[in-house]
């Protein structure tokens, strides 16, 4: 089980975060902390799996983003590094090679209540990048494989949900 899936930039700054496992929000920033912290501090040619308390770190940097994900002791660790992979893939088909600051920007735009006309098309997309994440992962589980498949989920919403924008 995919406990949460985390972003973060090499400079320790939260991107992204998803949680599929319910802790209290200290627990879930210290959990998070902890993670950053010991995932910076490793050398570059360094193994991507960490032991960290019950559960296992998976992690991959894409450029200058980590991808994280917390699973549990007995998942197995090639499946969630392909399965970051496969996001990291669908982020880039979507965005057109998706950055840090497409995530930055996706995080403001995603819990504004007003958007500006000129960014309407813009912020229809942003939202997607959770919801992503959501078509990949059910309640911890991998549920979607293919990239195709889910590329086309996502622009078939884009497309209702921009429909619905412009009535």
């Amino acid at each position: 089980m995919i406990h949460w899936v985390v972003a973060f930039s090499r400079h320790g700054k939260l991107r992204l975060k998803k949680w599929f496992k319910t802790e209290s929000q200290h627990d879930k920033q210290k959990l998070i902390n902890e993670a950053i912290t010991m995932i910076l501090a490793r050398k570059s040619g360094m193994c991507n799996v960490l032991e960290h308390r019950e559960t296992k770190l998976v992690y991959r940097r894409y450029a200058s983003l980590y991808f994280c994900c917390c699973i549990d002791f007995e998942d197995n660790e090639l499946i969630v590094l392909e399965f970051i992979h496969r996001f990291v893939q669908i982020l880039d088909d979507y965005f057109g090679n998706v950055c840090e600051l497409d995530l930055v920007f996706g995080f403001q735009m995603a819990y504004t209540q007003r958007v500006p006309k000129s960014r309407k098309l813009t912020s229809v997309g942003i939202r997607v990048r959770i919801v992503i994440l959501d078509e990949l992962v059910i309640d911890g589980e991998m549920q979607e494989s293919s990239v195709k498949s889910v590329i086309g989920h996502i622009k078939k919403m884009s497309k209702e949900e921009m429909a619905d924008e412009f009535q």
